[in-house]
Formats: C-alpha cells, sequence, structure tokens
C-alpha cells in the first residue's frame, strides 16, 4: 500500500503532501538549505559592521577601506611634520647667517613657556611681550648676540622639536654659551605655543652679573 508522506505543519501553515519524497526531496531541501546559509553569511558584513575591526574576517571590505584612509592620514602627517621642519631649518638658518629673526615665526598670541626658576623664567601670552621682557634684555646684556648652531630638528605631528647650542660674549667680555631644547607647535606655518629648556642656573648668573646700559 502506497502511503503519503505528510510533514508536520508548522505554525498555521496548511500541511499538505511532500512532493518531493525521497532522494529528491532531499536534493532539494539541500538546496534550499545551502541558499539560505550563503544568504546568511553574506549579511554578516552588514550586521557586523559597527562593530568591525580592521583584520576582522566578515569584514574585508571595511578592513581595506580603514587601511586606505590610514595611509591617507599617514601620508598627509608625515607632508605637514617635513613641511614644519623645513620652515624651522630655514628660519634657524638665516638666524644663524644673520638673515632674518627666528622670532618672525611667532604668530601674534603666541605662548612661549621657559621652564626653571631663571629671572625670566614664566610663560609669555604675546610675541610682542616675549620680546620686550625676554629677549630684549638679553641683548642688551650680550656684546655679541647669540649665534645658534642646530644639533637636530624632530618632528612628530604639529610639533617641532630643536636641540640646538648658543654661543655669544656677554659685555663684560665673558662667553656666554648654553644648550636649549624647544618644543614648538605650530599651525598654519607660524609657531603659536613654546616650550623651552635651558641651563637656568648659568642663565641666571649671566643675568645678574651683568646690568644692561640702560639701567644703570
Amino acid at each position: 500500500m502506497n502511503e503519503t508522506h505528510i510533514r508536520k505543519p508548522a505554525g498555521n501553515i496548511e500541511a499538505r503532501p511532500d512532493k518531493h519524497s525521497g532522494h529528491g526531496g532531499i536534493f532539494h531541501r539541500g538546496i534550499l538549505t545551502g541558499f539560505v546559509a550563503l544568504t546568511a553569511i553574506a549579511m554578516l558584513p552588514a550586521i557586523n559592521a559597527p562593530n568591525l575591526k580592521e583584520g576582522d574576517n566578515f569584514g574585508p571590505a571595511y578592513s581595506v577601506g580603514a587601511e586606505a584612509a590610514h595611509a591617507q592620514t599617514t601620508e598627509g602627517d608625515d607632508t605637514m611634520e617635513e613641511k614644519n621642519k623645513e620652515i624651522i631649518s630655514k628660519a634657524f638658518a638665516d638666524w644663524a647667517n644673520g638673515t632674518g629673526s627666528f622670532f618672525d615665526l611667532l604668530d601674534e598670541n603666541a605662548e612661549w613657556t621657559i621652564t626653571g626658576s631663571s629671572p625670566i623664567s614664566k610663560t609669555y601670552t604675546s610675541r610682542q611681550q616675549f620680546l620686550d621682557e625676554a629677549i630684549t634684555p638679553i641683548n642688551e646684556r650680550l656684546s655679541v648676540k647669540i649665534v645658534p648652531k642646530v644639533r637636530g630638528i624632530y618632528a612628530d605631528g604639529d610639533m617641532v622639536v630643536v636641540l640646538w647650542d648658543g654661543t655669544a660674549t656677554a659685555k663684560d667680555g665673558t662667553p656666554y654659551n648654553n644648550t636649549y631644547s624647544w618644543f614648538m607647535t605650530m599651525k598654519d606655518g607660524r609657531i603659536v605655543e613654546v616650550v623651552a629648556f635651558f641651563d637656568t642656573i648659568d642663565f641666571t648668573e649671566f643675568w645678574n652679573r651683568i646690568t644692561p646700559e640702560k639701567a644703570k
């Protein structure tokens, strides 16, 4: 006696005879199952997109995009760093050759912090204040102004660091030499912030020993 195979009803779907019994039914069910599985796998990147990180197995397209964006950002940073280094290098060269003032690079509202406990150690909040209260009084104590010799220029993002030696002669004929590290933040080709380090003990001795002419 022939039997008709009946599927178990699912929900409110009416049960009906399985026309694909035997190997034919298995074959068609296999195709359907495979199709559903492939569809689910294909949807995984979209489902997981908010949580994807570079290198995730289910997000090759996102990984490639992240790598491209990272490469562009890195290239832009490198270009900015090289440009800033060139600007600072030229300014030091002009200073050393007596053909320009390094402080022309300072933004009008630049902040310059001199560390330590010397007579001029503090934060200056404008270019003019820094020149009036630090640079001019130093130069008034010198018969030969400071000449820089750069040891190295380093850049990281918008910051340029310069290690340099300065040689000068005080008005009493005594050499005044010091070593400096300037950490300079750049914006649009100008210096907007500086933190300066040097031997403040030697500087203080020089500062107190020499009295400017107009102060006598």
